[in-house]
C-alpha cells in the first residue's frame, strides 16, 4: 500500500513483491513528479489511463532508484499499478483532484 508523500514532488510506494537484482532488493520505490521535458514523445491521456507503453517509459525517468524497463517487465502488476497511480495523482490538476475527493 502507499505510504503518505514524503512531499508533493514526491511519493513512496512500498512494494508488495519487492525487487530482486542481484545482491540488492528493491522493497521501496520514491516516485517524483515529472517535469514536462520528462513527458516527451509520451501521451497524457495514456498516462491517466494507466497505458503500459507509457508508464514502462516514464517510470525509469522518475523512480528512485531508477527501475529499469526489465525491471518493469517483471514487475508483479500490483505494484505497476501503484506506481501507474502516483503517476496520474501527480498529473492531475488540483481542482480535478478536488472534484473527485470524497470530502469535497
Amino acid at each position: 500500500m502507499n505510504d503518505q508523500p514524503t512531499s508533493p514532488q514526491m511519493s513512496s510506494v512500498t512494494l508488495d513483491a519487492p525487487i530482486v537484482s542481484g545482491d540488492i532488493t528493491i522493497s521501496e520505490v520514491k516516485v517524483r513528479k515529472p517535469q514536462a521535458g520528462e513527458l516527451r514523445g509520451l501521451s497524457l491521456s495514456a498516462l491517466l489511463n494507466l497505458d503500459y507503453a507509457a508508464l514502462e517509459n516514464l517510470l525509469p525517468r522518475i523512480t528512485i532508484p531508477t527501475l529499469t524497463k526489465a525491471q518493469i517487465i517483471a514487475m508483479d502488476p500490483s505494484d505497476f499499478t501503484q506506481l501507474g497511480s502516483e503517476v496520474m495523482d501527480f498529473l492531475l490538476p488540483k481542482g480535478a483532484k478536488a472534484a473527485l475527493s470524497p470530502n469535497g
